[in-house]
Protein backbone atom coordinates (compact mmCIF):
# COMPACT_ATOMS: atom_id res chain seq x y z
CA UNK A 1 0.00 0.00 0.00
CA UNK A 2 1.43 3.18 -1.33
CA UNK A 3 0.17 6.09 0.53
CA UNK A 4 1.78 9.77 0.71
CA UNK A 5 1.73 10.62 4.24
CA UNK A 6 3.81 14.04 3.91
CA UNK A 7 2.83 15.91 7.11
CA UNK A 8 1.16 13.64 9.01
CA UNK A 9 1.78 14.52 12.47
CA UNK A 10 1.23 14.15 16.46
CA UNK A 11 1.18 15.43 19.46
CA UNK A 12 2.56 12.86 21.56
CA UNK A 13 3.16 13.81 24.72
CA UNK A 14 4.26 9.47 24.88
CA UNK A 15 6.47 8.58 27.61
CA UNK A 16 6.71 11.08 30.30
CA UNK A 17 2.74 10.54 30.73
CA UNK A 18 3.26 6.88 30.31
CA UNK A 19 5.69 7.06 33.31
CA UNK A 20 3.34 8.28 35.86
CA UNK A 21 0.76 5.03 35.31
CA UNK A 22 2.15 3.09 37.59
CA UNK A 23 0.76 4.80 41.11
CA UNK A 24 2.07 2.22 43.50
CA UNK A 25 3.02 5.14 46.14
CA UNK A 26 5.85 3.10 46.41
CA UNK A 27 7.94 6.18 46.85
CA UNK A 28 7.74 8.72 49.29
CA UNK A 29 9.47 12.15 49.72
CA UNK A 30 9.31 13.65 53.10
CA UNK A 31 10.09 17.34 52.46
CA UNK A 32 8.71 19.15 49.68
CA UNK A 33 10.39 22.29 47.90
CA UNK A 34 10.00 25.41 49.02
CA UNK A 35 8.10 28.28 47.40
CA UNK A 36 6.97 26.02 44.38
CA UNK A 37 3.32 26.47 44.55
CA UNK A 38 2.63 23.86 41.75
CA UNK A 39 2.66 21.23 44.70
CA UNK A 40 1.35 21.13 48.17
CA UNK A 41 3.55 21.29 50.70
CA UNK A 42 4.50 17.54 52.56
CA UNK A 43 3.91 16.66 56.18
CA UNK A 44 5.94 14.56 58.39
CA UNK A 45 9.67 14.58 59.14
CA UNK A 46 12.51 13.30 57.31
CA UNK A 47 12.77 9.97 57.56
CA UNK A 48 15.59 7.13 56.95
CA UNK A 49 15.37 5.50 53.33
CA UNK A 50 14.00 2.25 53.90
CA UNK A 51 11.18 3.81 55.84
CA UNK A 52 10.33 6.94 52.68
CA UNK A 53 9.27 3.96 50.84
CA UNK A 54 6.63 2.98 52.72
CA UNK A 55 4.32 5.63 51.51
CA UNK A 56 2.04 7.96 52.66
CA UNK A 57 -0.47 6.45 55.33
CA UNK A 58 -3.89 4.87 53.22
CA UNK A 59 -6.63 7.66 53.62
CA UNK A 60 -4.13 9.90 51.38
CA UNK A 61 -3.42 7.16 48.94
CA UNK A 62 -6.19 7.84 47.25
CA UNK A 63 -5.62 11.58 46.91
CA UNK A 64 -3.86 12.91 43.80
CA UNK A 65 -2.79 16.40 42.23
CA UNK A 66 -3.81 17.47 38.59
CA UNK A 67 -0.40 18.04 36.18
CA UNK A 68 -2.41 19.07 33.23
CA UNK A 69 -5.76 20.65 32.89
CA UNK A 70 -8.33 18.85 31.42
CA UNK A 71 -11.53 19.30 29.13
CA UNK A 72 -14.01 16.64 28.82
CA UNK A 73 -14.71 14.85 25.74
CA UNK A 74 -18.24 12.95 27.22
CA UNK A 75 -20.66 14.06 29.98
CA UNK A 76 -19.10 11.59 32.25
CA UNK A 77 -16.08 12.53 32.27
CA UNK A 78 -14.75 15.42 35.18
CA UNK A 79 -13.12 18.69 34.03
CA UNK A 80 -10.16 19.96 36.52
CA UNK A 81 -7.15 22.19 36.46
CA UNK A 82 -3.63 22.03 36.77
CA UNK A 83 -3.16 21.74 40.76
CA UNK A 84 -6.69 21.16 41.49
CA UNK A 85 -6.89 17.58 43.84
CA UNK A 86 -9.19 14.86 43.37
CA UNK A 87 -10.06 11.61 45.27
CA UNK A 88 -9.94 8.76 43.37
CA UNK A 89 -13.10 5.97 43.76
CA UNK A 90 -12.11 3.49 41.44
CA UNK A 91 -8.94 2.67 39.61
CA UNK A 92 -10.02 0.97 36.42
CA UNK A 93 -7.68 0.95 33.22
CA UNK A 94 -6.60 4.74 31.51
CA UNK A 95 -10.07 5.97 32.97
CA UNK A 96 -10.19 6.25 36.86
CA UNK A 97 -13.30 7.58 39.04
CA UNK A 98 -12.44 10.16 40.76
CA UNK A 99 -14.22 13.40 42.79
CA UNK A 100 -12.96 17.00 42.36
CA UNK A 101 -12.16 18.45 45.98
CA UNK A 102 -12.83 21.85 44.69
CA UNK A 103 -15.75 21.39 42.62
CA UNK A 104 -17.13 18.39 44.45
CA UNK A 105 -18.45 17.09 41.15
CA UNK A 106 -17.70 13.28 40.19
CA UNK A 107 -16.68 11.79 36.56
CA UNK A 108 -13.70 9.94 34.84
CA UNK A 109 -10.18 11.06 34.60
CA UNK A 110 -7.48 10.20 32.30
CA UNK A 111 -4.94 8.25 34.79
CA UNK A 112 -1.96 9.90 33.29
CA UNK A 113 -3.02 13.59 34.05
CA UNK A 114 -2.95 13.12 37.48
CA UNK A 115 -0.10 12.04 40.48
CA UNK A 116 -0.17 10.80 43.73
CA UNK A 117 0.01 13.18 46.24
CA UNK A 118 2.84 12.68 48.98
CA UNK A 119 5.38 10.56 46.61
CA UNK A 120 7.50 11.68 43.84
CA UNK A 121 5.44 11.46 41.61
CA UNK A 122 4.99 14.88 41.88
CA UNK A 123 8.00 16.28 41.33
CA UNK A 124 8.52 16.92 37.70
CA UNK A 125 11.73 16.33 37.92
CA UNK A 126 10.99 11.96 38.90
CA UNK A 127 10.72 9.59 36.11
CA UNK A 128 9.90 6.19 37.66
CA UNK A 129 10.73 3.73 35.19
CA UNK A 130 12.92 4.99 32.30
CA UNK A 131 15.81 3.18 30.91
CA UNK A 132 19.32 4.80 30.12
CA UNK A 133 18.42 4.65 26.44
CA UNK A 134 14.92 6.36 27.14
CA UNK A 135 16.35 9.24 29.56
CA UNK A 136 19.23 10.43 27.09
CA UNK A 137 16.29 10.45 24.17
CA UNK A 138 14.12 12.83 26.20
CA UNK A 139 16.89 14.72 27.43
CA UNK A 140 18.48 15.54 23.75
CA UNK A 141 14.98 15.79 22.34
CA UNK A 142 14.53 19.45 21.00
CA UNK A 143 13.07 22.23 23.69
CA UNK A 144 15.79 20.61 26.05
CA UNK A 145 18.88 22.63 26.76
CA UNK A 146 22.32 22.18 28.68
CA UNK A 147 21.29 21.97 32.72
CA UNK A 148 18.37 20.03 31.79
CA UNK A 149 17.97 17.31 34.15
CA UNK A 150 15.70 14.00 35.60
CA UNK A 151 16.13 11.67 38.44
CA UNK A 152 14.97 7.77 37.92
CA UNK A 153 15.38 4.67 39.23
CA UNK A 154 18.55 3.25 38.59
CA UNK A 155 18.45 -0.05 36.36
CA UNK A 156 21.50 -1.55 37.97
CA UNK A 157 21.16 -0.75 41.40
CA UNK A 158 18.31 -1.65 43.64
CA UNK A 159 16.76 0.89 45.75
CA UNK A 160 19.47 3.37 44.40
CA UNK A 161 18.34 6.81 41.76
CA UNK A 162 20.10 8.03 39.26
CA UNK A 163 20.55 11.52 38.41
CA UNK A 164 20.90 12.64 34.51
CA UNK A 165 21.56 15.54 33.18
CA UNK A 166 22.04 17.16 29.73
CA UNK A 167 25.70 18.54 28.83
CA UNK A 168 27.56 20.16 26.16
CA UNK A 169 31.24 19.41 25.15
CA UNK A 170 33.76 21.85 24.10
CA UNK A 171 33.52 20.39 21.05
CA UNK A 172 29.33 21.82 20.54
CA UNK A 173 28.02 18.24 20.88
CA UNK A 174 25.10 17.72 23.73
CA UNK A 175 25.59 14.63 25.61
CA UNK A 176 23.97 12.70 28.79
CA UNK A 177 25.82 12.40 31.68
CA UNK A 178 24.63 10.17 34.42
CA UNK A 179 25.64 10.21 38.68
CA UNK A 180 24.18 7.30 41.07
CA UNK A 181 22.06 8.81 44.12
CA UNK A 182 22.98 6.27 46.70
CA UNK A 183 21.13 5.95 49.68
CA UNK A 184 22.41 6.39 53.60
CA UNK A 185 21.56 3.06 55.96
CA UNK A 186 20.56 5.80 58.35
CA UNK A 187 18.34 7.86 56.06
CA UNK A 188 19.11 10.34 53.22
CA UNK A 189 20.64 10.42 50.49
CA UNK A 190 24.01 11.59 48.73
CA UNK A 191 26.57 11.62 45.13
CA UNK A 192 29.30 12.35 46.97
CA UNK A 193 29.81 10.97 50.48
CA UNK A 194 30.77 14.57 51.51
CA UNK A 195 27.83 15.51 51.16
CA UNK A 196 24.37 13.92 52.02
CA UNK A 197 20.71 15.60 51.92
CA UNK A 198 17.71 14.33 54.24
CA UNK A 199 15.53 14.37 50.97
CA UNK A 200 15.57 14.27 47.40
CA UNK A 201 14.22 17.45 47.18
CA UNK A 202 16.87 18.88 49.12
CA UNK A 203 19.56 17.12 46.61
CA UNK A 204 17.85 18.98 43.57
CA UNK A 205 17.55 22.52 45.60
CA UNK A 206 21.35 21.73 46.32
CA UNK A 207 22.90 21.51 42.97
CA UNK A 208 20.25 23.66 41.56
CA UNK A 209 22.29 26.41 43.02
CA UNK A 210 25.41 25.30 42.47
CA UNK A 211 27.10 22.57 40.41
CA UNK A 212 29.56 21.19 43.02
CA UNK A 213 31.26 18.82 41.04
CA UNK A 214 28.47 17.80 38.76
CA UNK A 215 28.79 18.36 34.65
CA UNK A 216 26.39 21.37 35.17
CA UNK A 217 24.11 23.37 37.42
CA UNK A 218 21.24 21.94 37.44
CA UNK A 219 18.50 23.85 35.40
CA UNK A 220 15.05 22.85 34.42
CA UNK A 221 13.55 19.61 34.42
CA UNK A 222 13.23 17.30 31.07
CA UNK A 223 10.62 18.81 29.23
CA UNK A 224 7.94 16.35 28.72
CA UNK A 225 4.53 16.98 26.44
CA UNK A 226 1.33 16.93 27.59
CA UNK A 227 -0.12 13.61 26.82
CA UNK A 228 -2.95 12.75 24.23
CA UNK A 229 -6.18 11.78 26.30
CA UNK A 230 -6.13 8.11 26.06
CA UNK A 231 -8.87 6.48 23.79
CA UNK A 232 -12.18 5.11 25.49
CA UNK A 233 -11.78 1.79 24.82
CA UNK A 234 -15.86 1.03 24.01
CA UNK A 235 -15.11 3.58 21.17
CA UNK A 236 -14.00 1.59 18.19
CA UNK A 237 -16.55 1.78 15.43
CA UNK A 238 -17.30 5.71 15.33
CA UNK A 239 -19.95 7.47 13.54
CA UNK A 240 -18.36 10.14 10.73
CA UNK A 241 -19.99 12.57 12.24
CA UNK A 242 -18.11 12.59 15.06
CA UNK A 243 -15.09 13.36 13.15
CA UNK A 244 -13.85 17.17 11.73
CA UNK A 245 -11.44 17.44 8.77
CA UNK A 246 -9.36 20.04 9.29
CA UNK A 247 -6.45 20.09 6.98
CA UNK A 248 -5.65 17.90 4.26
CA UNK A 249 -2.23 16.48 4.51
CA UNK A 250 -1.58 14.68 1.94
CA UNK A 251 -2.82 11.64 -0.73
CA UNK A 252 -2.20 8.35 -2.48
CA UNK A 253 -3.56 6.89 -4.73
CA UNK A 254 -5.77 4.58 -1.88
CA UNK A 255 -6.82 8.07 -0.12
CA UNK A 256 -6.20 11.03 1.08
CA UNK A 257 -4.70 11.96 5.02
CA UNK A 258 -5.90 15.03 6.91
CA UNK A 259 -5.37 16.68 10.34
CA UNK A 260 -8.77 16.71 12.23
CA UNK A 261 -10.58 16.32 15.71
CA UNK A 262 -12.51 14.02 17.16
CA UNK A 263 -15.76 15.35 18.84
CA UNK A 264 -14.10 18.81 18.22
CA UNK A 265 -11.55 18.03 21.10
CA UNK A 266 -8.79 15.34 20.58
CA UNK A 267 -6.49 15.82 17.94
CA UNK A 268 -5.78 12.94 15.44
CA UNK A 269 -5.08 11.93 12.38
CA UNK A 270 -7.54 10.33 9.92
CA UNK A 271 -6.71 8.20 6.27
CA UNK A 272 -10.01 8.40 4.09
CA UNK A 273 -9.74 5.77 1.71
CA UNK A 274 -11.09 5.52 -1.35
CA UNK A 275 -14.58 3.60 -2.36
CA UNK A 276 -13.52 0.15 -3.45
CA UNK A 277 -10.09 -0.07 -2.07
CA UNK A 278 -11.23 -1.81 0.12
CA UNK A 279 -14.16 -4.52 1.05
CA UNK A 280 -15.22 -3.54 4.69
CA UNK A 281 -15.26 -6.72 5.87
CA UNK A 282 -12.33 -7.68 5.41
CA UNK A 283 -11.12 -4.51 6.36
CA UNK A 284 -12.93 -4.34 9.91
CA UNK A 285 -11.33 -7.67 10.91
CA UNK A 286 -8.26 -7.26 10.11
CA UNK A 287 -8.84 -4.19 12.00
CA UNK A 288 -9.46 -5.70 14.84
CA UNK A 289 -6.50 -7.62 15.18
CA UNK A 290 -4.16 -4.45 14.66
CA UNK A 291 -6.03 -2.69 17.25
CA UNK A 292 -4.55 -5.22 19.79
CA UNK A 293 -1.18 -4.15 18.50
CA UNK A 294 -0.04 -1.64 21.29
CA UNK A 295 3.22 -0.45 21.67
CA UNK A 296 5.25 2.92 22.24
CA UNK A 297 6.76 2.34 18.54
CA UNK A 298 3.71 1.70 17.10
CA UNK A 299 1.74 4.63 15.98
CA UNK A 300 -2.05 3.96 17.79
CA UNK A 301 -4.78 2.80 15.92
CA UNK A 302 -8.02 4.42 17.37
CA UNK A 303 -11.01 4.07 15.74
CA UNK A 304 -12.92 3.17 12.13
CA UNK A 305 -15.94 4.61 10.61
CA UNK A 306 -16.78 0.94 8.65
CA UNK A 307 -19.09 2.79 6.16
CA UNK A 308 -17.73 3.30 2.54
CA UNK A 309 -15.44 5.56 2.35
CA UNK A 310 -13.97 3.70 5.15
CA UNK A 311 -11.90 6.38 7.56
CA UNK A 312 -9.10 5.06 9.78
CA UNK A 313 -8.51 7.41 13.05
CA UNK A 314 -5.11 7.14 14.62
CA UNK A 315 -2.60 9.13 16.35
CA UNK A 316 -1.35 12.40 15.28
CA UNK A 317 2.75 12.84 14.75
CA UNK A 318 4.08 15.74 15.11
CA UNK A 319 6.94 15.76 12.39
CA UNK A 320 4.92 13.28 10.07
CA UNK A 321 6.95 10.54 8.21
CA UNK A 322 10.32 10.40 8.58
CA UNK A 323 11.30 10.35 4.84
CA UNK A 324 9.84 13.74 4.57
CA UNK A 325 11.10 14.74 8.20
CA UNK A 326 15.16 13.88 6.76
CA UNK A 327 14.68 16.05 4.13
CA UNK A 328 14.00 19.20 6.67
CA UNK A 329 16.35 21.62 7.84
CA UNK A 330 15.89 19.77 11.43
CA UNK A 331 16.33 16.57 10.36
CA UNK A 332 18.72 16.66 7.20
CA UNK A 333 20.90 18.35 10.75
CA UNK A 334 20.66 15.40 12.81
CA UNK A 335 24.67 13.22 13.34
CA UNK A 336 24.48 9.90 12.71
CA UNK A 337 24.38 8.95 16.64
CA UNK A 338 20.45 10.30 16.35
CA UNK A 339 20.33 8.51 13.30
CA UNK A 340 21.23 5.15 14.51
CA UNK A 341 18.78 6.04 17.82
CA UNK A 342 15.74 6.54 15.24
CA UNK A 343 16.88 3.06 13.44
CA UNK A 344 17.10 1.41 16.72
CA UNK A 345 13.90 3.18 17.82
CA UNK A 346 12.21 1.42 14.44
CA UNK A 347 13.60 -1.96 15.46
CA UNK A 348 11.79 -2.08 18.83
CA UNK A 349 8.35 -1.42 17.18
CA UNK A 350 8.97 -4.22 14.52
CA UNK A 351 10.37 -6.60 17.00
CA UNK A 352 7.00 -6.09 18.86
CA UNK A 353 5.16 -7.24 15.73
CA UNK A 354 7.88 -10.20 15.21
CA UNK A 355 6.96 -11.24 18.82
CA UNK A 356 3.03 -11.06 17.76
CA UNK A 357 3.66 -13.16 14.76
CA UNK A 358 2.38 -10.50 12.98
CA UNK A 359 4.04 -8.55 9.23
CA UNK A 360 4.41 -5.25 8.13
CA UNK A 361 4.83 -5.77 4.60
CA UNK A 362 5.76 -2.29 3.56
CA UNK A 363 8.38 -0.63 5.83
CA UNK A 364 9.89 1.90 4.53
CA UNK A 365 10.99 5.55 5.22
CA UNK A 366 7.46 7.42 4.24
CA UNK A 367 5.67 4.93 6.94
CA UNK A 368 7.24 5.39 9.58
CA UNK A 369 6.01 8.90 11.76
CA UNK A 370 8.20 11.23 14.06
CA UNK A 371 7.27 12.94 17.39
CA UNK A 372 8.31 16.22 18.08
CA UNK A 373 10.80 14.78 20.60
CA UNK A 374 12.14 12.75 17.33
CA UNK A 375 10.49 9.48 18.66
CA UNK A 376 9.75 7.24 16.03
CA UNK A 377 6.89 5.36 15.21
CA UNK A 378 6.25 2.88 12.53
CA UNK A 379 2.62 2.85 11.02
CA UNK A 380 0.39 1.64 8.36
CA UNK A 381 1.54 -2.15 9.96
CA UNK A 382 -0.83 -4.69 8.27
CA UNK A 383 -2.60 -2.10 6.04
CA UNK A 384 -0.85 -3.40 2.72
CA UNK A 385 -2.39 -6.45 2.34
CA UNK A 386 -5.52 -5.31 2.93
CA UNK A 387 -5.82 -3.48 -0.49
CA UNK A 388 -8.08 -5.34 -2.59
CA UNK A 389 -6.16 -6.89 -5.31
CA UNK A 390 -8.90 -5.81 -8.52
CA UNK A 391 -8.66 -2.41 -7.21
CA UNK A 392 -4.95 -2.20 -7.09
CA UNK A 393 -4.89 -3.62 -10.75
CA UNK A 394 -7.26 -1.37 -11.98
CA UNK A 395 -5.37 1.82 -10.38
CA UNK A 396 -2.27 0.59 -11.58
CA UNK A 397 -0.88 0.79 -8.48
CA UNK A 398 2.78 1.38 -7.59
CA UNK A 399 4.71 -2.08 -5.97
CA UNK A 400 7.53 -0.29 -3.81
CA UNK A 401 9.95 -2.24 -5.30
CA UNK A 402 13.03 -1.16 -3.87
CA UNK A 403 12.02 -1.69 -0.46
CA UNK A 404 10.79 -5.51 -1.42
CA UNK A 405 12.57 -8.76 -0.86
CA UNK A 406 13.39 -10.96 -3.56
CA UNK A 407 11.41 -13.65 -2.40
CA UNK A 408 8.34 -11.51 -1.99
CA UNK A 409 8.71 -9.49 -5.19
CA UNK A 410 8.98 -12.93 -7.15
CA UNK A 411 6.69 -15.32 -5.51
CA UNK A 412 4.16 -13.60 -3.41
CA UNK A 413 5.95 -15.09 -0.29
CA UNK A 414 5.80 -12.20 2.44
CA UNK A 415 7.31 -12.70 6.31
CA UNK A 416 8.43 -11.09 8.94
CA UNK A 417 11.69 -11.85 7.33
CA UNK A 418 10.56 -9.87 4.09
CA UNK A 419 9.85 -7.33 6.77
CA UNK A 420 13.61 -7.49 7.79
CA UNK A 421 14.68 -7.29 4.00
CA UNK A 422 12.79 -3.99 3.73
CA UNK A 423 14.23 -2.66 6.99
CA UNK A 424 18.12 -2.78 5.83
CA UNK A 425 16.77 -0.52 3.15
CA UNK A 426 15.08 1.78 5.28
CA UNK A 427 18.55 2.24 7.17
CA UNK A 428 19.66 3.16 3.76
CA UNK A 429 17.28 6.41 3.28
CA UNK A 430 18.37 7.14 7.36
CA UNK A 431 21.95 7.53 6.54
CA UNK A 432 21.49 9.49 3.22
CA UNK A 433 18.73 11.72 4.87
CA UNK A 434 15.76 10.39 2.51
CA UNK A 435 17.76 9.67 -0.91
CA UNK A 436 16.20 7.13 -2.47
CA UNK A 437 17.33 3.45 -2.82
CA UNK A 438 18.87 2.16 -5.82
CA UNK A 439 19.57 5.66 -7.45
CA UNK A 440 19.95 5.69 -10.75
CA UNK A 441 18.14 2.28 -11.47
CA UNK A 442 15.07 2.10 -12.35
CA UNK A 443 12.46 -0.94 -11.14
CA UNK A 444 12.98 -3.43 -14.11
CA UNK A 445 17.12 -2.87 -13.56
CA UNK A 446 16.51 -3.11 -9.64
CA UNK A 447 15.12 -6.94 -10.20
CA UNK A 448 17.46 -8.00 -12.74
CA UNK A 449 20.46 -6.69 -10.45
CA UNK A 450 18.63 -8.62 -7.45
CA UNK A 451 18.58 -11.84 -9.38
CA UNK A 452 22.23 -11.71 -10.00
CA UNK A 453 22.62 -11.30 -6.17
CA UNK A 454 23.69 -7.47 -6.46
CA UNK A 455 23.30 -5.35 -3.48
CA UNK A 456 23.47 -2.06 -2.78
CA UNK A 457 26.78 -0.19 -2.41
CA UNK A 458 28.26 1.44 1.10
CA UNK A 459 26.65 4.93 1.24
CA UNK A 460 28.31 7.57 1.52
CA UNK A 461 29.05 8.57 5.09
CA UNK A 462 28.35 5.00 6.58
CA UNK A 463 30.08 3.11 8.54
CA UNK A 464 31.60 0.03 7.56
CA UNK A 465 30.36 -1.24 10.69
CA UNK A 466 26.56 -0.08 9.97
CA UNK A 467 26.83 -1.33 6.55
CA UNK A 468 27.66 -4.79 7.82
CA UNK A 469 23.89 -4.48 9.71
CA UNK A 470 22.14 -4.06 6.10
CA UNK A 471 24.03 -6.73 4.26
CA UNK A 472 23.26 -8.85 6.99
CA UNK A 473 19.22 -7.69 6.36
CA UNK A 474 20.08 -8.91 2.63
CA UNK A 475 21.07 -12.06 2.83
CA UNK A 476 19.63 -14.30 0.32
CA UNK A 477 18.26 -16.95 2.27
CA UNK A 478 15.40 -15.37 4.36
CA UNK A 479 16.21 -17.73 7.42
CA UNK A 480 19.64 -16.10 7.26
CA UNK A 481 18.70 -12.58 8.68
CA UNK A 482 18.80 -11.17 11.86
CA UNK A 483 15.91 -10.88 13.64
CA UNK A 484 14.61 -7.72 14.97
CA UNK A 485 15.49 -7.89 18.22
CA UNK A 486 19.15 -8.54 17.32
CA UNK A 487 18.88 -5.53 15.22
CA UNK A 488 17.56 -2.99 18.06
CA UNK A 489 19.88 -4.25 20.83
CA UNK A 490 22.68 -4.12 17.65
CA UNK A 491 21.54 -0.63 17.15
CA UNK A 492 21.22 1.01 20.81
CA UNK A 493 24.54 -0.78 21.32
CA UNK A 494 26.18 0.98 18.55
CA UNK A 495 28.72 2.99 20.31
CA UNK A 496 28.51 1.14 23.83
CA UNK A 497 31.45 0.07 24.11
CA UNK A 498 32.99 4.03 24.71
CA UNK A 499 30.41 4.73 26.89
CA UNK A 500 31.09 5.08 30.76
CA UNK A 501 28.10 4.20 32.63
CA UNK A 502 28.48 6.44 35.39
CA UNK A 503 30.20 9.44 36.01
CA UNK A 504 32.98 9.79 38.77
CA UNK A 505 31.82 11.15 42.32
CA UNK A 506 32.47 15.15 42.35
Amino acid sequence: MVFCLKGICTEMGLLHSALRLLRDSKHSPEKQQAGNPDHAPLNGPTTAFPQDRLGPPSTEKDIVLAQYDFKPMNDHDLAFKQGDKLKIISEKGDWWLAKSLVSGEEGYIPRMYVARMHTLEVERWFFENLSRKETERLLLAPGNKPGAFLIRESETSKGAFSLSIRDILPDRRNVVKHYKIRCLDTGGYYISPKTSFPSLQDLVKHYSRVADGLCQRLASPCKAQKPQNPWAQETWEIPRETLRMVKKLGCGQFGEVWMGYYKNSQKVAIKMLKEGSMEPEAFLQEANLMKGLQHDRLVRLYAVVTQQPIFIVTEFMENGSLLDFLKTEEGNGLMLPKLLDMSAQIAEGMAYIEQNNCIHRDLRAANVLVSETLHCKVADFGLARLIDSEYTAHEGAKFPIKWTAPEAINFGTFSIKSDVWSFGILLTEIVTYGRVPYPGMANPEVVRNLDRRYRMPCPEGCPSELYQVMLRCWREEPENRPTFEHLQHTLEDFYIATETQYESQP
